[in-house]
């Protein structure tokens, strides 16, 4: 009989730390991607904490923006954001609240806890916190619940969009609660159960996973066995990513592409903002998956370069300031489309 050999705590202790210190560095790295462009403008909305939304399992916090003037039945778009960041930091170089105001949809951003991780990283390699209707995957989907409850919201344009862990996390629950969203955006993420602990979502962010289409496709049947609705599947990663490698990317497509039953080659090549990207579609024309490697984007999620910068004011970490916006292309393209 073959002893399994425990790793030791001190080595799992030492690969956390080269984690640790690896975004550290991404994070004071910005890598513009093309010219500038204005963003919006106007005093920034602030975020409203929530609290009594549900049982909370996961122990996040709940923070959202409604705008003053919304709509009778508004959408709602679900932010998750990434390590060392809090939802005002990612709303900060994100712009999200002001494009809420301005289209007139609530915002809600789940905020992790140092408690719950030290780096405030989603822990979408845990099966507890992302098991169904456990976790940090519930409390999320309590947050959805009370948002839509106490805002009328159309619960057929939901959306929803996570980075980096955040990404993770968004992957975990459109995959486990595929219904509730109409589309969701992966941005330098990884795919459903790719990793099980923090050993392996180490590895896993390093260099990819290797499992057969029909592998990464049964993880999300094992949890989802009957999909009635297709959500659309936004995937963003940036070819010089050097925190999680683009094999998350692939891996990802490569998941959702089996679970809709399309081949690679059907994709139909399209151009976003000048970037090339990818797009498979339905019958019936409607977008089921797209697909977009930023050529040079290192770790991060690209948005609109600032005009000028206020006094005092510093930067946010892993947001690639350039001429294309993620935030923005989800709004014009999906929540103005539904």
């Amino acid at each position: 009989m073959r002893m399994k050999i425990p790793v030791p705590f001190s080595y799992i202790t030492a690969q956390q730390k080269k984690w640790q210190k690896r975004l550290a560095r991404a994070a004071d790295v910005v890598t513009p991607i093309a010219p500038a462009r204005p963003r919006l403008r106007g005093p920034r909305p602030h975020l409203t904490e929530i609290t009594g939304f549900g049982t909370n399992p996961g122990h996040l916090r709940m923070m959202e923006y409604v705008p003053p003037k919304g709509q009778t039945k508004p959408a709602l778009m679900v932010v998750l954001h990434g390590c060392l960041q809090t939802a005002a930091d990612f709303d900060k170089g994100s712009n999200w609240s002001m494009l809420a105001r301005e289209g007139g949809f609530v915002l809600l951003y789940p905020e992790q806890r140092q408690s719950n991780n030290p780096n405030l990283c989603f822990n979408w390699f845990r099966p507890s916190a992302v098991a169904r209707d456990r976790g940090e995957l519930m409390s999320i989907r309590q947050m959805i619940e009370n948002a839509c409850e106490r805002h009328g919201i159309d619960r057929d344009r939901i959306f929803l969009q996570g980075l980096s862990a955040g990404g993770g996390m968004a992957s975990a629950l459109l995959a486990t609660y595929p219904d509730l969203f109409a589309a969701g955006q992966i941005v330098a993420g990884l795919p459903f159960g790719s990793a099980r602990d923090a050993m392996t979502a180490l590895s896993v962010m390093k260099s990819g996973a290797n499992r057969t289409p029909q592998e990464w496709g049964d993880l999300v049947r094992a949890v989802s066995p009957e999909i009635n609705w297709r959500p659309t599947i936004s995937i963003w990663h940036g070819t010089a990513d050097r925190v999680v490698s683009t094999a998350n990317a692939l891996a990802a497509l490569t998941q959702w592409l089996d679970l809709y039953g399309l081949r690679e080659e059907d994709g139909k090549e399209v151009s976003i903002e000048g970037s090339p990207a990818r797009i498979w579609s339905d019958r019936s024309g409607r977008p089921l998956i797209e697909f977009c490697l930023v050529d040079g984007m290192e770790h991060g999620l690209p948005v609109l370069k600032k005009p000028r910068k206020t006094p005092g004011e510093g930067g946010v970490p892993f947001m690639i300031e350039g001429q294309l916006s993620a935030p923005l292309h989800m709004t014009r393209t999906f929540l103005a489309s539904v």
